[in-house]
């Protein structure tokens, strides 16, 4: 995937088609599993990228904790949807450690790669170099 060649990806099963509409199954294994194994893949992570559009309590939560962390976080927006951002999310940015970007859909993969290019560069040397 686009992350996955940028480097590991801990929550790569939020993308899955399996997830359904509630989310993951909070039943088995447990809520307070499934927070602390998300506080634990947020502690281990350079960074977190956030799709915003659709309000999420969690997200918001994870959000919060990445800031408190000092974790550098992009947050991805889509206008056309309607929805308004909230103001602690948009109010946030920083320009710096928290990035917020309005985009269309088409415009995600260049968004990301500018965002790796300019946050991560040690990651693209990484990249490049296991490649020789």
């Amino acid at each position: 995937t686009l992350f996955r060649s940028r480097g590991r990806v801990l929550t790569e099963h939020i993308a899955s088609e399996e997830l359904s509409d509630k989310g993951e199954d909070a039943v088995e294994p447990g809520d307070k599993f499934i927070h602390d194994r998300d506080v634990q893949w947020l502690e281990q992570s350079d960074g977190v990228i956030a799709e915003v559009t659709q309000p999420s309590l969690g997200v918001g939560y994870e959000l919060g904790r990445a800031v408190a962390m000092n974790k550098k976080v992009l947050c991805l927006f889509r206008p056309s949807s309607g929805r308004v951002l909230s103001a602690m999310v948009r109010g946030a940015a920083d320009n710096t450690r928290f990035l917020v970007k309005d985009y269309q859909e088409e415009d995600v993969e260049r968004i990301l790669d500018e965002y790796f290019r300019a946050t991560f560069p040690e990651a693209l040397v990484l990249q490049a170099g296991a490649k020789v």
